[in-house]
């Protein structure tokens, strides 16, 4: 393999249709980066070989100008003649370099520079990193059903710009909450809390669904038969009269299933009292206040 012969394909370098937005091209070259990188890899020589291919396809894609150029039939050598911020130019980068590309001005930023010595003078040791406080961090991650049920990969990148991949559990459920033990600034730690519903107001937890159902006094003292949301359609439920809330409905079946196992929706009665009353209704509700007084 080598990088200074015919032009290569660089989008297969990276895996990518041609054409393909800024930030796709720089997830690729993340993902290959992070993958071929030799530092990772045991030094292994044909991972410093591909790490570098990888590196002059992400200079010249990201470069509209290199771009047009390598388009148009020139090498990279020849385009990279055209430019002076290709990170690489100079041959295979160190593994802080490698980050600078990833993570671009923020990282510079962060990285304090020192002042220019008055003179030939023995230069001072690198002052300590300055001591962040321990603090945790929470984020929120969003999944389907499906994703819940048989875990779901997802990838974070945290405030100090390093990236975390993280495979949920299988069966997981609204509500949970994942740690990222000491991966947080200072040494924290990081949550992950699993938001696990649907547009209709689902909440899933392993098998089971929950949804809330809201209902007038009337419909909950009378009883009532309402239409409920399910994963696979909607369906008619008859409250029983008297129902109070927090009284749980179960309809069974109607859950997640997995293999030869098949969980239920349980349906969770609120009772909701209107903001405002016409004097019609006051009156009614004053009445039967008396009522149960035993006026």
């Amino acid at each position: 393999m080598t990088t200074t012969a015919a032009p290569a394909d660089y989008w297969a370098v990276l895996g990518l249709d041609p054409g393909a937005d800024p930030a796709t091209l720089k997830r690729a070259f993340r993902s290959q980066a992070r993958r071929w990188h030799p530092d990772l890899n045991g030094n292994d020589p044909v991972a410093e070989e591909r790490f570098k291919l990888v590196n002059e396809a992400y200079a010249v894609l990201s470069d509209p100008r290199r771009r047009q150029l390598w388009e148009s039939g020139m090498s990279a050598v020849d385009s990279r003649n055209q430019a002076t911020d290709d990170a690489f130019a100079s041959g295979f980068p160190e593994f802080d370099a490698y980050l600078d590309v990833l993570f671009g001005d923020r990282r510079r930023r962060e990285r304090p520079t020192p002042p220019e010595p008055p003179g030939e003078v023995t230069a001072a040791p690198p002052p300590p990193p300055p001591v962040q406080a321990c603090g945790d961090v929470e984020s929120w991650v969003d999944l389907s059903p499906e994703q819940a049920l048989h875990g779901h990969r997802v990838e974070l990148e945290l405030p100090d710009g390093t990236c975390v991949e993280v495979t949920t559990p299988a069966l997981a459920g609204d509500g949970w909450r994942l740690r990222l033990a000491g991966v947080a600034p200072g040494g924290g730690d990081h949550f992950l809390q699993l938001r696990v519903r649907t547009a209709e107001g689902l909440r899933v937890d392993g098998l089971r669904v929950t949804y809330t159902l809201d209902l007038t006094p009337a419909e909950a003292a009378l009883g009532c038969v309402v239409l409920v949301p399910t994963l696979s359609g909607t369906v008619q439920l008859r409250v029983p009269a008297g129902s109070s809330s927090g009284r749980l409905l179960r309809l069974r079946g109607r859950g997640l299933v997995l293999d030869d196992r098949r969980g239920d929706q349980l349906v969770d009665i609120r009772i909701v009292v209107p903001e405002t009353l016409s004097e019609a209704e006051a009156a009614l509700y004053r009445r039967l206040q008396e009522l149960a007084d035993g006026e």
